[in-house]
């Protein structure tokens, strides 16, 4: 699993993406105007943020100008996330799959980085927004417990506690993570979210 001295995300984002696919197939219609802990989306917003998140990551993995992309899908039915999620998610493990696109600079909203390092960031926000979507929806499925913990040391390495978070930073200040949390309320935590139940 590594490639050239760090861990290729490649694998974990394929799987990351496979949980949130199956999550997504399970949201009810009825379920689309909840709230989520992403407290500026509720379900159908997240839903868009994440169908537009991933045609971004897609377009960056292309070679084109991802910045441009809004990460937001206009113009989805009620019944049609999951389909546009599906389609757009094999757009990136395409667009990804090649070793140089590991190893060759992209601009990606927080700066110019390695493929790898920016896949990374990219492993992290949808296993983030993937918790967000279980919280919402009332956790039918248990989640894949490796992802988070490769969530969370991505999270704790780009965004640490000496480095301040303002209104550029997409996610809000850390909070304390529960005592006995599993690493999904640890990365929720250092990410600023809460439980739905505890919000």
């Amino acid at each position: 699993m590594t490639t050239t001295g760090f861990t290729d995300p490649r694998p974990l984002y394929a799987r990351a993406t496979e949980q949130a696919a199956a999550l997504i197939r399970t949201v009810r219609p009825e379920q689309l105007a909840g709230p989520t802990p992403c407290t500026e989306f509720d379900v159908r917003g997240l839903l868009s943020h994440v169908v537009g998140g991933t045609l971004r990551i897609a377009v960056v993995g292309e070679g084109g100008d991802g910045l441009a992309v809004e990460p937001v899908a206009e113009g989805v039915a009620d019944d049609g996330w999951a389909a546009a999620y599906d389609e757009v998610r094999v757009r990136v493990l395409k667009a990804w799959e090649s070793d140089e696109r590991m190893a060759a600079p992209v601009r990606v909203p927080w700066g110019e980085v390695p493929g790898h390092a920016a896949l990374s960031g990219y492993v992290m926000e949808i296993v983030t927004h993937t918790w967000d979507l279980a919280e919402a929806v009332g956790r039918p499925h248990e989640l894949d417990p490796e992802l988070a913990e490769f969530a969370l040391a991505t999270a704790r390495r780009v965004l640490p506690d000496s480095r301040p978070r303002d209104a550029q930073t997409p996610f809000d200040t850390r909070r304390e993570a529960p005592a006995g949390a599993d690493a999904y309320g640890q990365l929720a935590a250092w990410l600023g979210r809460e439980p739905l139940s505890r919000a």
